[in-house]
């Protein structure tokens, strides 16, 4: 007799993804199965060893604000924090840590084990099991999922499955000439599985990524590159961390020469992607070292930098040099740069091929929509990176849970998140490369801040029952705290007082009388750091600050507290625009509120062509505003499709 298990939710694979969505479920109530192929490599970061970055920060903070864990263990395992683009608005501030790659995974595994109703479990999923549905069931899927199989002889059965595979699907690796079959080095791929999922007749498409080659740092020159140390003041991923304890570590930067470049271009006819042994999209933002060298032929010089891995090993990670270049030829270039002579190569770079499903197979949920109860995460969707498979995995897990109960499904806007942005590109335009996240993509960009994360999504996170008593009232305390901030900066300011304590200022401001310190804040020389000599010396207005929760802005005030005075001060100091985007917002949710039912014909619409008309059909976009951003859909058409569906509405009616 086989042996079967009985969940509520399964979780397949235990990356990025897979971690949150196993979380997420289980903090949800929900009887919750973790699969992994190696319990040992749970959240392996796998390339480079680092969270966060431009706009990729903004998701941590957001998988932060809605329960998740990516942020938490981050901050505690990180060795170097960066806050990049300070330089520009606070729209596009990102923060990012260097984090001990080693210590990240047990950290995650610790924080997993640790959580009840969660059961971790090594195993190989082979094939999904189907049940068809009636004709007659009123949804476009035509099948349920009821469970998975495992090499082992298991059956595992569950209320929902999240398929969360990473680069794992008949993944293919390149190293130069040779290729052979691997999830990734070291590791088998998901043949299996992967012919699984092609028999649901989803659409697919096949993607490449690839990782650079790692140093021993014992035989690196570190005194040959320019040292990059990070923030003296570390900016934590979580809005629960109070402190980063962890030591912290430098980079160093590192340049091409041009013996370097000479070794790749005679030697680039002999990389997988010009010999036309890769013939799938890798991504366009982080080409390898060849391709480079190839599409910038005039740039005399790269870049690179020398991270490390750790602070328990001498594993450096070389970022910018991604490459697929024979190991010899690798060598060759490693050795080409000044300080990396007698550098030794512990692990090749290379390439990796692996399969993707089309993501305008799934709906806002990340659900397939021809499978109940299947969702889908991570780079399955043909995303890149740690961080949009993180957001991606807690979204699938909150909706597959809410399935299972037969609840409402959750969802995020273009104006709640970035969340919502990438959700939203990828069901409605699909991709033909590792999606990326970037700032450029928020069309409300100063609004989706990273310290205003928790205010945007800690409600629905409470909502939902995925931030706890002590954790909620902890958000409630902040929200007050610079809720009572912005109202004491209301105040009228005193001439006087500002002469006294920054006499070089004041004189600078000139006349401000009958101003309040909010209006004097709007000015971009003029900062909350700078006037807070002012405000210790009025006695009244310091006694308020106190009360109110901040004390001395220079020594004693703690970081947390640090960042909540900057965000009250960006709140003032761009309320105007802030307001300009509320009202284009509430444009953009207007057409998302129109929505656009399961029933309705595109077919006859008459005035849509016939391409716009399958496209409309395959993709099958919820509302109004999802169909408008569809490539190629037109305005005009999105008035005809408005019009039908109230015609088509009262031809319903009338007909039953």
């Amino acid at each position: 007799m086989a042996f079967t298990e009985q969940y509520d939710l399964a979780v397949v694979g235990a990356g990025h993804a897979g971690c949150e969505a196993a979380m997420a479920a289980a903090r949800l109530g929900l009887r919750t199965a973790l699969i992994t192929l190696n319990l040992d490599l749970i959240a392996q970061m796998s390339c480079n060893p680092a969270i966060g970055g431009i706009a990729k920060g903004h998701l941590v903070r957001e998988v932060d604000a809605l329960g998740g864990v990516m942020g938490e263990v981050a901050d505690a395992v990180g060795i170097q924090f960066r806050l990049l683009n300070t330089s520009r608005g606070p729209a596009v501030w990102s923060p990012r840590a260097q984090c001990d790659k080693q210590q990240y995974r047990i950290k995650m595994r610790e924080v997993l084990e640790a959580q009840p109703n969660l059961f971790i479990k090594q195993a190989e999923v082979i094939d999904l099991i189907l049940e068809d549905l009636p004709e007659a069931s009123g949804s476009q899927a035509n099948r349920i999922l009821r469970g998975v199989k495992l090499r082992d002889g298991r059956t595992l059965l569950a209320g929902a499955v999240v398929i969360t595979t990473g680069t794992f699907l008949n993944g293919l690796i390149h190293c130069g000439e040779e290729q052979y079959s691997a999830g990734r080095s070291g590791e088998a791929s998901a043949i299996l599985l992967g012919e699984a999922l092609k028999g649901l007749g989803l659409r697919g498409c096949r993607l490449k990524t690839g990782t650079p080659p790692r140093l021993d740092g014992r035989s690196i020159d570190w005194s040959r590159f320019e040292e990059q140390p990070g923030d003296a003041e570390p900016t934590p991923f979580s809005f629960r961390t109070h402190k980063i304890t962890q030591p912290q570590v430098s980079c160093h930067i590192a340049f091409t020469t041009p013996e370097t470049l000479r070794i790749i271009r005679e030697n680039v006819s002999r990389s997988p992607m010009y010999t036309g042994q890769i013939q799938s999209t890798g991504p366009r933002y982080c080409p390898s070292i060849e391709d480079k060298v190839v599409r910038f032929p005039d740039k005399t010089q790269h870049q690179f930098f020398l991270e490390p891995e750790g602070l328990n090993t001498h594993e450096v990670y070389v970022n910018g040099m991604s490459t697929s270049l024979p190991m010899e030829v690798q060598w060759q270039v490693v050795h080409s740069i000044p300080g990396l002579e007698n550098a030794e190569m512990l692990r090749p770079g290379y390439a990796i091929e692996y399969d993707a499903i089309d993501p305008t197979e799934l709906d806002r949920s990340l659900a397939v929509k021809s499978v109940r109860g299947l969702y889908l995460a991570g780079q399955i969707n043909g995303t890149s990176g740690y961080e949009e498979a993180a957001c991606q995995g807690i979204m699938a897990g909150i909706n597959a849970a809410l399935y299972v109960q037969q609840k409402p499904a959750f969802t995020l806007d273009r104006t709640e998140g970035y969340t919502g942005i990438l959700i939203d590109d990828l069901i409605s335009k699909g991709t033909n490369e590792p999606y990326r996240m970037f700032t450029s993509r928020a069309e409300f960009r100063l609004h989706l801040r990273i310290d205003n994360a928790d205010q945007r999504l800690t409600p629905h996170a409470r909502r939902l029952g995925l931030i706890g008593d002590a954790d909620w009232a902890a958000f409630e305390s902040k929200q007050t705290r610079m809720d009572k901030l912005a109202e004491l900066l209301g105040s009228k300011l005193q001439p006087i007082l500002l002469e006294r304590a920054v006499p070089e200022l004041a004189a600078h401001l000139g006349d401000v009388a009958g101003q309040s310190w909010a209006q004097l804040l709007k000015r971009p020389e003029v900062t909350l750091e700078t006037l807070w000599p002012v405000f210790e010396t009025d006695t009244a207005f310091a006694e308020q600050l106190t009360t109110a929760g901040y004390t001395d802005l220079q020594s004693e005030l703690p970081a947390l507290r640090r960042a909540e005075i900057k965000a009250v001060e960006t709140r003032i100091k761009f309320a105007g625009y802030l307001d300009q985007q509320r009202k284009s917002m509430e444009r953009l949710k207007a057409a998302e509120g129109v929505n656009i039912p399961d029933w309705f014909d595109y077919a006859a619409v008459s005035g849509l062509s016939r391409e716009m008309q399958e496209k409309l059909m395959r993709i099958r976009p919820a509302t109004i505003g999802q169909a408008s951003r569809l490539p190629g859909v037109t305005p005009a058409a999105m008035s005809l499709v408005n019009v039908y569906i109230q015609i088509q509405g009262r031809q319903r009616v009338a007909a039953s």
